[in-house]
Order: C-alpha cells, then structure tokens, then sequence
C-alpha cells in the first residue's frame, strides 16, 4: 500500500483583511507570497496552487495560478487555481498537501486571494450567490443571506434558542479581533447591539454576518528532509479531510447540521488519531453567526442543539479547551473568501509556533481549521500538531 509522506508548514504570510482601494489582485497575493517564501528561509518552491472564487465575475481572470507566478516572480512554475466557492482557500490546502505528500514536489506554495471590495456590492452579491444551485436557487434571488437565515430560523425554532442567546457568537468574535492587529472589525459589540443591528434576513441581523473583506494568505509546504533544514518550529500536517453535501438544499434530509462537516471531521480525526478533546484551538469557518454554532457541534466540540446556550454561558473563551476563532474568525477578522481557508489554517500554525500576533493560546499543540464552500457543500477540515 502506497504511503504518504509527511507535510509541514514551514512558512507562512498573509496581509491584513480590509478594503484595500489601493491594492490590485496580483499585489495582495505578492504580498502574502514573499512574506511566506521569506519566513521559509527564501526557499525556492516547486509549484503554486492558489485558491479563490471571484476572480473570473470581478476581475476578468481565469488563469489565475499563470497569472500570480507570473506577477509575481516564482518563475515558469507549475501554477493553477483551486475553485470550490468560499472553501476555496480550503481546497487549495488540499491540493497542495498532495503534492508534497504524494512525493511530486518537496516544496508547494499555498495561497488564497479575493478582491472583493472593487465591484458594487449588488454585484459581489451576485458572484457569490453563484455558490448556490444556480438553476433553481440562485435564478430565483436565493443569496447566502437569505440561506443561512433559513438554517438558523430552523435551528432556533427547534432548540429554543433565543435571539439574544445567539447574539453571543459576534459578541466574542468582535471581542476576539479587537486584539488581532490584522482583523477586519477590530471593535467590540454587546449582544444589545448586535439584537438592534438592521434585520437582513430574518432572523439574521447585520451583526451576524462576515463583512465584505479583501485580502491575501500564504503557505510554503514541505516534505520532512526539507522542513527540518528551513526552520525549527516546523508545524506537521496531522490529518485532513473533506466532504461535499447536496448543493440543491431543499434535498437535504436536515437544516440543523451540516453533515460534510461531520464526514470530513471524522476522516480528518481518524487520520491525526485523535479525538475531539484532543483539540486546543479551531478557526471555525462563520460567515454567518449560525454557521459558527452549527461547526461547534458537527465538529464533536458540544451536543446537538446545545453551542449557542453554551457560548451565552460564557464557553469557548481563549483558555477554553477548545478556544474558538482567536483571530475574531469570518465575522470579525473579515472574509476574502477564497482565502479565508488559508488564513484559518495559517492562524492555527502560527497558534502552535507561539507567534500567533493577537490572542494567543498558551501551550496549544493541536489545532484545528474548518473551511466551507456554498451553504454547507464542500467542506474540509485540516488538524495541524506542534
């Protein structure tokens, strides 16, 4: 039976996630790249796989992989585009860790970038409904707003909770990402605040969902002969797994789960050997609140139905077991979507260095990152160890 090599992250970069007006596709990718190719010891790498999902509605793009090696300067590398809606950045994770484990390449470029900010929102709107079942979701003015806004009015109706219990989700998200210089919303909010904030779609209110979000997010993967010459904190890729659910959501057999969470979960565990309370520190992919309380529970981390009351009651704080989205997480660190995987995947490794640059988890050794495309369709889950 073929076996795989072992993968580290051996070097990481990414920019911080805001609007940047003054920043283009190509120089945000830069960006994160050269700090990532430096963190690794300016090592050569092999191959790029970049994720993203917007590039060809907002900016014109396809080619994009040619299109960033060639901008910027990692030379006539093979390079291509890894596309599952907002898990993305995930896939290209995904990618990337096969091609160094299989023994293709020794050294692999991870990336994810999304400019978003660029085009009129009706428009961002509109690239990002794309995700959904086209044909008969999307066509009739379905968005992920109005998704999720079912998923959660269903969640709550069934387990009883109450719209201030669920404002708690963005309370500690906001607390989170005002200690990470990088984050997106980097201000505090009060479940009052969130319970007054402008109803989007019933029940969600605008605090319960990720901003529009430009940014950039690197990683440099390498086999273990070469990790061990490029740095002393190399950080082992466990396990990994990933999933897909029906696109069409009206042919799902239940809202209050999403269950390419639990099958990828349950690969990814396997193969780290390891449990759910094993895990110290999860970004958990929360674009809206209710994505957030669900991942909590498909992940092993808390009983169906039973995240949102224990998150009101005060759990999942930085020094919990485990500390959930140190960064602030979609909501508040901000969510360029197609990189937003490798931002989660970054922050977990720089949480087992001990240089994550905001909330730290003291003596964290096994972290978790979950990415979602669409409403719950692909998801993938990567478990790293110190």
């Amino acid at each position: 039976m073929f076996e795989l090599r072992k993968v580290y992250i051996v070097g990481i970069g990414f920019t911080k996630v805001g609007r940047h007006f003054d920043k283009g596709l190509k120089d945000l990718f830069a960006e994160a790249a050269w700090k990532a190719i430096e963190d690794a010891g300016n090592v050569k790498v092999q191959a790029l796989v970049v994720g993203n999902e917007t590039s060809s509605s907002l900016q014109d793009q396809d080619n994009l992989g040619a299109y960033l090696a060639y901008y910027c300067g990692l030379g006539k590398i093979p390079a291509w585009k890894a596309e599952a809606a907002c898990g993305s950045g995930g896939a290209a994770f995904l990618t990337g860790y096969a091609l160094v484990a299989s023994g293709l390449y020794d050294v692999v470029m991870v990336g994810g970038v999304e400019k978003l900010t660029d085009a009129r929102t009706q428009d961002t709107t509109w690239a990002l409904a794309k995700a959904a079942e086209a044909e008969y979701e999307a066509f009739y003015g379905l968005s992920f707003t109005s998704l999720n806004a079912l998923f959660m009015k269903y969640y709550m109706d069934k387990y009883g909770v109450t719209r201030d219990e669920m404002s708690e989700w963005a309370v500690l998200m906001h607390e989170n990402a005002s200690m990470n210089p990088y984050a997106q919303l980097r201000f505090k909010v009060t479940r009052e605040y969130v319970n007054k904030s402008r109803v989007i779609a019933y029940p969600l209110r605008l605090l319960d969902a990720s901003p529009i979000s430009d940014g950039a997010s690197a990683l440099v993967l390498a086999s273990e002969d070469v990790a061990k010459k490029l740095t002393d904190t190399p950080i082992l890729v466990a396990g990994v797994g990933a999933a897909t659910d029906d696109i069409y959501i009206a042919s799902r057999d239940r809202l209050d789960m999403l269950i390419a969470t639990v099958l990828a979960s349950k690969d990814a565990y396997k193969m780290a050997k390891l449990e759910p309370s094993n895990i110290d520190v999860v970004e958990v992919h929360d674009a809206f609140s209710i994505l957030g309380v669900l991942d909590l529970e498909d992940l092993g981390f808390a009983e169906k139905g039973k995240a949102a009351k224990l998150l009101a009651e005060g759990a999942f704080r930085p020094g919990d077991k485990p500390t959930v989205n140190p960064s602030g997480g979609l909501k508040a660190r901000g969510h360029p979507v197609g990189a937003t995987g490798v931002y989660q995947i970054a922050e977990i490794a720089m949480q087992l260095r001990g240089d994550f640059p905001g909330i730290k988890v003291d003596g964290a050794e096994v972290g978790l990152a979950q990415s979602i495309g669409g409403a719950g369709t692909f998801i993938s889950v990567v478990i790293l160890k110190r």
